[in-house]
């Protein structure tokens, strides 16, 4: 009987082999399937993060470029309105008073120029030197008069109103120096006429060119 039971007691065992063989081989799967999600979870935690971080970078870099448009279309719109000449600078007096100072740098010129190149008492060389020194005066007044057309005009200098009106100011005091210029050379130049002529008694000349008796 004892004999028996140890035979029946291996048999069993034996028919259990595969079954505890079996179990043992699902627990290292069930094992591993544990191990696998988590590194699924692990992996779309990441996937997620890297897509937060795509979508903050892409909104970023939208949000610079939109700012950078922006900027670069008001920076344009400020270069644009610098090419327009405002209402204050067209308004501005000192425009008036260079053109009025050209234009009697001009006249004051003619006039002068008309009695000395007449006056017998000034020699052929001095009126040549005259001549050299209207032109000079002439050729810089129309210089101002073409400085101060650009510095009106639309759309040929970017200029602020300001850098407009200071520009505008060193072609008056330029223009307003050489009227002055010119009227002291004229004076000169009829003071030694007017006493050459006297030297000479020359009456008709004093009368007939300046006016004197």
């Amino acid at each position: 009987m004892k004999k028996s039971f140890i035979i029946f007691f291996i048999l069993l065992s034996c028919s259990l082999l595969p079954v505890a063989g079996q179990a043992q081989s699902i627990a290292q799967e069930l094992e591993q399937l544990q191990l696998d999600y988590q590194k699924l979870a692990g992996l779309k935690s990441i996937l997620q993060q890297m897509y937060k971080g795509y979508e903050l970078i892409n909104n970023g870099y939208n949000s610079v470029k939109s700012v950078s448009q922006g900027n670069f279309n008001l920076h344009q719109a400020f270069l644009d309105g610098l090419m327009v000449v405002s209402p204050t600078v067209r308004k501005y007096p000192k425009v008036v008073a260079i053109i009025n100072d050209q234009i009697e740098l001009v006249a004051e010129y003619r006039s002068a120029y008309s009695s000395f190149k007449r006056d017998p008492h000034l020699n052929p060389d001095e009126v040549g030197y005259m001549t050299d020194v209207y032109d000079h005066l002439i050729s810089a007044s129309l210089s101002n008069l073409n400085m101060l057309t650009t510095i009106m005009a639309d759309n040929k200098l970017r200029m602020s109103d300001n850098e407009r009106i200071r520009a505008i100011d060193q072609v008056y005091t330029a223009g307003h120096d050489q009227l002055t210029f010119l009227r002291q050379f004229n004076n000169n130049t009829q003071t030694v006429a007017i006493q050459r002529a006297r030297q000479a008694n020359d009456q008709q000349t004093l009368q007939k060119l300046y006016g004197i008796n």
